[in-house]
């Protein structure tokens, strides 16, 4: 970075870190001239991207600026912080507590993990192969977008199945999407 970038860095730092006050005190003060802070915090960052085109080229400039206007906002809204004590609990035996207070069952822990493991999988494997069969895209791109499907929907279905107090509903739409989905890619085709 030239020394005129650098400069225009630092400017517009500042310049975000003062709409950032504006901006806080309009939010704050909610009896006095809201209007004149708002319109005066929103103006000087217009004025901060924009005239961040001049001393950098085109395209580097706003994006410098906004930058800059988010790091500086993120400073100013960190400097309020506050550390408070944290609260009593009840019961500090259990960081992730069960979903439900019903007593547990055997079958139900073996259904929970079978759910969140090969069935979730499964069914999100069945989504992410009829995505792949059924998109009227290019190759490349169904193949790709369908495999980065996967895991995502696999980690939806375990968090779904772990937290859900009806573990009989989680098996039917698991399940089914997995038939419904597996059955679609078969009819037109795994190729």
């Amino acid at each position: 970075m030239t020394g005129t970038e650098l400069a225009a860095t630092a400017a517009l730092t500042v310049a975000a870190l003062l709409a950032a006050v504006l901006l806080r005190r309009a939010w704050k003060d909610r009896a006095g001239p809201r209007a004149v802070f708002i319109i005066a915090g929103w103006t000087l960052l217009a004025v901060a991207t924009v005239g961040a085109v001049w001393p950098m080229s085109g395209a580097r400039g706003p994006f410098i600026a906004m930058t800059m206007i988010g790091v500086a906002a993120l400073g100013y809204v960190a400097t309020g912080i506050q550390f408070r004590p944290a609260r009593a609990q009840a019961d500090k035996s259990s960081l992730a507590p069960e979903p439900s207070d019903r007593a547990s069952k055997a079958w139900r822990g073996w259904l929970r993990g079978l759910l969140a493991g090969p069935i979730g999988g499964i069914a999100a494997f069945g989504v992410g192969i009829m995505w792949t069969v059924w998109m009227p895209l290019d190759d490349q791109t169904r193949i790709v977008t369908g495999g980065i499907m996967v895991p995502f929907l696999w980690g939806g279905a375990m968090a779904w199945t772990l937290a859900d107090d009806k573990i009989l509903r989680a098996t039917a739409v698991l399940v089914g999407v997995a038939v419904v989905t597996l059955s679609a890619s078969a009819l037109r085709g795994f190729g």
